[in-house]
């Protein structure tokens, strides 16, 4: 309980500005939802997503795998293979983040034209 002796106010943060933290950044929500596809190796998921340098993409698996939104399973081999699947944490997200994707979809236009109206200067 948040005041408890020996606890921080950190121990107990803001549920919405937690998640959103983690799941707003620049690739999460892309890493996400090309592991709806089923489990990816890594160089596979760095291909899907084209732009991302292979440093960002490992810190962001890193995380996400955290907050146990993707399992990573390491197999003994040589080279090693490192795959990356969504958790059943993983999958309870996609509706939402399918929801989001469509509404992105829908509106991105809507938004483009207003940013391009506030740009110009009346």
């Amino acid at each position: 309980m948040p005041g408890d002796a020996g606890t921080s106010p950190f121990d107990h943060p803001c549920p919405i500005r937690d998640v959103l933290n983690r799941i707003g950044d620049q690739w999460s929500l892309l890493i996400l939802q090309a592991l709806t596809q089923g489990t990816l190796r890594f160089n596979a998921l760095h291909r899907e997503l084209g732009d991302i340098s292979r440093q960002m993409l490992s810190r962001t698996l890193k995380k996400l795998e955290a907050d146990g939104f993707v399992q990573r399973t390491l197999y003994p081999e040589v080279p090693p293979r490192v795959e990356y699947t969504l958790t059943a944490l993983g999958h309870s997200f996609l509706p939402p983040l399918q929801a989001l994707v469509e509404w992105a979809d829908a509106h991105h236009l809507e938004i483009c034209q207003s940013r391009r109206r506030m740009a110009t200067p009346a």
